[in-house]
């Protein structure tokens, strides 16, 4: 009897010490389970929010749906364009491509061939006008070009002409014919705070309709490579080729041109610089009353 009953407890000891690992198991994956549902979440302090107030309230319910910008997106994209614009290289930079010691440093033959008196750039335009096809874009990536191509997030490829440029702003305008074609709703980047949350959309390395998340870092910044007037200074990936392209709100409004950045041309710093939609405003009223270029 004894050794039945020692037996007995012993069962019993093991199934308790079974319920107490399992429940610690389950506490365990419970919370990396919601760990990692913070962290996947592109907007992780709505849902630390939403799971206070249930806290305060004693209560947790599962959010209906999980937090996403895809909606936002779904409207503002087609508004964003490919541009990619093509011309003849100037006289001084004709004679820096012929210099052997230039062409010895970048890898190139020594012999000049016929395709290089040409130049070919990318970037990104917004659609700011649906009915007069006017694009908003940036004036160093059209600068000295006779040839411009406007890619729709459609895939229709329309040819564009120069309205008029900034060069003091770095704002250019373009136009295209074409019909349906979606604008970019203006915001107030007057409005803006540093910590806000906004989007940069434009085609980086010629990946087409990319958007990527980042805050406001600084305001009234000064861009040590362009001196002239004041930036947006923004966390959010602005690569090569989206120069051109939209910094817009999480309702998306558009704030700002993207412009440049700090840092290699092949990564990304972290310090990337847009044209406030207000100061752009400007530049573009003188450049649609007037359908002239500024020096």
């Amino acid at each position: 009897m004894t050794g039945s009953a020692c037996r007995c407890e012993s069962r019993a000891g093991q199934e308790v010490r079974r319920f107490q690992a399992g429940a610690q198991r389950m506490s365990r994956q419970t919370g990396k389970r919601i760990v990692d549902l913070v962290r996947r979440t592109a907007i992780g302090s709505a849902v630390l929010a939403g799971v206070g107030a249930c806290a305060l309230n004693g209560t947790f319910e599962a959010p209906s749906a999980m937090p996403t910008l895809a909606p936002m997106l779904e409207r503002v994209l087609p508004g964003v364009v490919s541009i990619a614009a093509s011309g003849q290289f100037s006289a001084e930079e004709m004679a820096l491509i012929r210099d052997p010691e230039f062409r010895a440093m970048l890898g190139l033959p020594k012999r000049m061939g016929p395709e290089e008196g040409r130049f070919l750039v990318q970037g990104s335009g917004i659609v700011i006008d649906a009915l007069s096809g006017s694009i908003l874009t940036t004036r160093h990536l059209v600068d000295g070009a006779d040839e411009i191509t406007v890619t729709l997030k459609d895939a229709r490829s329309l040819p564009g002409r120069i309205v008029g440029t900034d060069a003091a702003g770095d704002i250019a305008v373009i136009q295209v014919e074409a019909r349906d074609l979606a604008a970019v709703p203006l915001g107030n980047s007057d409005d803006l705070r540093v910590g806000d949350f906004v989007v940069a959309i434009g085609n980086p390395f010629g990946l087409a309709q990319t958007a990527t998340l980042g805050i406001v870092s600084g305001l009234g910044a000064r861009n040590p490579t362009e001196p002239d007037g004041s930036f947006i200074q923004t966390d959010a990936s602005i690569n090569p080729g989206n120069s051109g392209g939209a910094l817009v709100t999480l309702r998306g409004e558009l704030v700002g041109v993207n412009d440049s950045l700090i840092g290699s041309s092949v990564s990304n710093s972290g310090i990337g610089f847009a044209i406030p939609i207000a100061r752009a405003n400007r530049s573009i009223d003188r450049l649609l009353r007037r359908n002239v270029t500024r020096p």
